[in-house]
């Protein structure tokens, strides 16, 4: 089940919140886990049973490790939790990957039985590992209730495609969370989670069409015209399917009385590769901060190791977002700009200021977009030479009929906040301040963004879900 989806927003959402609301307040979890299982099982029934086993193992080692006396006592709890889940996440997501490549290097037949891959395990593995990291580190202390780590863990706005929850951003919420319930709160829920569903269903969706119909033709078939038509579609397809999930998400927590932490902060606006990795995908950068790059060494080292922590945290940034080469590459890809940035181009970045630098960062990351997409490399490849081969030919790409449309409405939006005037405008709807005819204007204009979204749902066959893989 995914939010966009019929199921979901006619179903499964109108059902849920009516019950959550009657029920008294000490019964709120319940309904949230119970939903939240029902949820992710709708679409993955063997796998929720993973879950649920690896969060209550997962619950009694770190309660057992919290009661030690001595800290290698204690370390000895942590590796064994951090073995089980990172254990688990390399059977189910990289297990196929690697042994394809033994096979291919070596010329080997070794046969393995291809492992389906549990939707979202990359999100709830993070999210475990900060659970038992957190506790160990003495940040927060454990959760006494079991079924309160699990609702962490599967609450389902969050589950399946982010952003990615740090225990101790949280621990608090899932015991109490009165304060939260206010109208203006659950209003600015509603709206920003209408917002999301738009972003997803009306552009994302729009655009992915025409990034497919590019990326599905043969290599010879791709002239310049078409391939920076597909990595444009792609560049904002991606954007707005993962930003407006992370916004539908982050408005059923603020309806459900939970704070989630922003995961994009208009990341196409950023004058440079730096800048980019602080606005997009918030959570999942904060994390590699926390819980990779400073334990590395982080920028308290010489050049050379700062350079080498950087290219190893992109690489396993990349190689998290799927097991291929393609999203290998673009982690290196990326980790060697910020390098680059490190040495002399954030400097020279400074100094032709952002209406050079903005359009330029734009460029690479779109252009490492194509990479990331293809998971073909000689073709993505390709589709990059012809990007900047200025070859033109008569192409078989069909333009999409609303693509210049949706694109430059993408774009608008995309940039909308590069001035303090407009990103002020922004902040106001997302924000919570709300004043008498205000209110309504925000419910009118959500319930409207609501049902056009679900007429292009109703409408369109097209609906990728992008995230599965992760």
């Amino acid at each position: 089940m995914v939010f966009s989806g019929i199921t979901f927003l006619v179903y499964f959402l109108p059902v849920f919140l009516l019950i959550y609301h009657l029920a008294p307040n000490k019964f709120k979890n319940a309904v949230i886990l119970l939903a939240s299982i029902y949820f992710y099982s709708w679409g993955g029934p063997k796998f929720i049973f993973v879950i649920l086993g690896t969060t209550f193992l997962d619950f009694l080692l770190v309660n057992a490790m919290q009661n030690q006396k001595t800290q290698k006592a204690k370390r000895g709890y942590l590796v064994f939790s951090l073995c089980l889940n990172l254990g688990l996440l390399f059977y189910f997501k990289y297990c196929n990957f690697f042994i394809e490549n033994i096979n291919a290097l070596l010329g080997t037949e070794i046969n393995w039985i291809k492992v389906a891959l549990p939707i979202g395990i990359s999100f709830y593995t993070f999210e475990s590992l900060t659970y038992v990291v957190d506790v160990y580190r003495g940040v927060h202390k454990p959760l006494k209730n079991v079924w309160h780590y699990q609702t962490y863990i599967l609450l389902f706005p969050k589950l399946i495609a982010g952003p990615i929850v740090r225990y101790h951003d949280i621990a608090d919420q899932i015991t109490n969370r009165e304060k939260n319930y206010t109208a203006d709160v659950k209003l600015s829920g509603f709206f920003i989670f209408c917002l999301g569903l738009a972003k997803k269903t009306i552009l994302a969706n729009t655009l992915g069409m025409q990034a497919d119909s590019v990326f599905k033709l043969p290599a010879d078939q791709i002239d310049t015209a078409a391939a920076w038509i597909g990595a444009i579609a792609y560049t904002f397809q991606i954007y707005f399917d993962f930003s407006g999930y992370s916004d539908m998400a982050i408005g059923l927590g603020k309806i459900m009385g939970f704070r989630l932490p922003e995961n994009f902060n208009n990341p196409y606006i950023s004058g440079s590769i730096t800048e980019f990795w602080r606005r997009w995908h918030i959570t999942l950068g904060s994390w590699m901060k926390n819980y990779l790059y400073i334990p590395l060494g982080g920028n308290q080292v010489s050049n050379a190791k700062l350079y080498r922590n950087l290219i190893i945290v992109f690489l396993l940034s990349g190689f998290w977002h799927g097991a291929s080469w393609n999203f290998i590459l673009w982690g290196a890809y990326h980790g060697v700009f910020l390098v680059l940035e490190r040495l002399f181009l954030g400097d020279v970045y400074k100094k032709v200021g952002k209406f050079v630098s903005v359009p330029i960062t734009f460029i690479v990351v779109l252009t490492g977009w194509v990479l990331f997409r293809n998971e073909d490399l000689g073709y993505a490849g390709h589709v990059i030479k012809q990007m900047y081969s200025f070859e033109f030919f008569d192409g078989k790409f069909v333009m999409q009929n609303d693509f210049v449309f949706m694109c430059i409405l993408a774009f608008l939006i995309s940039f909308f906040a590069i001035s303090s005037f407009t990103k002020k405008f922004q902040d106001m709807l997302y924000g919570e301040d709300f004043s008498g005819g205000m209110r309504w204007g925000f419910v009118i204009t959500g319930i409207g963004l609501y049902y056009i979204a679900l007429s292009f749902v109703s409408a369109l066959d097209f609906n990728p879900f992008i995230y599965f893989r992760f």
